[in-house]
């Protein structure tokens, strides 16, 4: 796994981020098992509760679920009872990994929207 840190954000969130990356163009897929929290943090010479705070991070933005003593396992792309025709997170992140602040990104959201009103 090669993982650069770029130092514009904490470790853990540029961990998170990538895995989400990761998730998000298929490497990993909805059930795949994600490494253990040892093994990423080794691989990356950082401390394990930096991956398991990036774990956390994954877990709270809904692409994986943690079961104890059994693993993180991603539910990104399982079937939902409801889902929404297009998901703008894939965008949104890559806006947000180009370095577009919220403000700018809330503005053009604002203009688009305000089209409709």
């Amino acid at each position: 796994m090669a993982l650069q840190f770029l130092g514009k954000q904490d470790v853990y969130l540029e961990i998170a981020n990538k895995f989400e990356n990761y998730i998000l163009n298929g490497l990993y897929k909805a059930g795949d098992k994600l490494p253990s929290v040892r093994t990423v943090a080794a691989e990356l010479g950082v401390n394990p509760n930096t991956v398991a705070k990036a774990y956390s991070v994954l877990e709270e933005r809904s692409f994986i679920r943690a079961l104890p003593k059994k693993g993180a396992f991603v539910i990104y792309g399982e079937e939902s009872p409801n889902p929404s025709p297009i998901d703008a997170r894939p965008v949104l992140i890559e806006l947000r990994d180009s370095g577009m602040s919220y403000e700018d990104v809330m503005s053009q959201v604002k203009e688009v929207f305000g089209k409709y009103d």
